[in-house]
């Protein structure tokens, strides 16, 4: 990544693909859970442990396509019939536990944010709703963000050196 007047400079690489507009913006969620230690002896809790972590990145998508389904089910089976403009494909879900992980990009509007997470499933209810205007179809999302087998679950990015100012 490559920043310059405190903004990214780069482009995303081809392979990333835009997973389109939204209808409200997108949602990342962080939570830790703990226990605490107790002991006979002792009213008050000895330690606080973490034991556990939830992520999860949320949105919905405004414009439906076929790569959205392919992100909605975790994968798709297809098959086509036909050719030009005769042609009708057919989407189905993977087998379940055949689906397949994804990862998700996120810049800010501005250039100055940046989020990676880098193993997603799209785990949450998915109801699309068909309604006269102006309201329109669209495609909710919720990813859960698992633990790669090496590095972090996810990474931020800012750019420039007044996104590290103190509060």
């Amino acid at each position: 990544m490559t920043a310059a007047a405190n903004v990214f400079t780069d482009a995303w690489p081809a392979a990333w693909a835009p997973a389109g507009v939204t209808r409200d913006g997108s949602q990342f969620s962080y939570e830790v859970t703990s226990e605490g230690i107790t002991v006979a002896e002792y009213l008050d809790v000895l330690d606080e442990v973490e034991t556990s972590r939830s992520i999860g990145v949320a949105f919905d998508l405004a414009h439906i396509t076929d790569k959205s389904y392919a992100l909605a089910f975790n994968g798709i089976s297809s098959s086509a019939t036909g050719t030009g403009a005769a042609t009708v494909t057919k989407l189905g879900p993977p087998v379940l536990g055949a689906s397949v992980k994804t990862m998700l990009g996120w810049e800010s509007q501005d250039s100055t944010q940046r989020a990676i997470f880098y193993q997603c499933l799209q785990s949450g209810n998915i109801q699309f709703s068909n309604q006269k205007a102006p309201n329109f179809q669209s495609l909710p999302l919720t990813f859960k963000v698992s633990q790669p087998t090496s590095g972090d679950p996810f990474n931020i990015w800012l750019a420039g050196t007044n996104r590290l100012a103190a509060a």
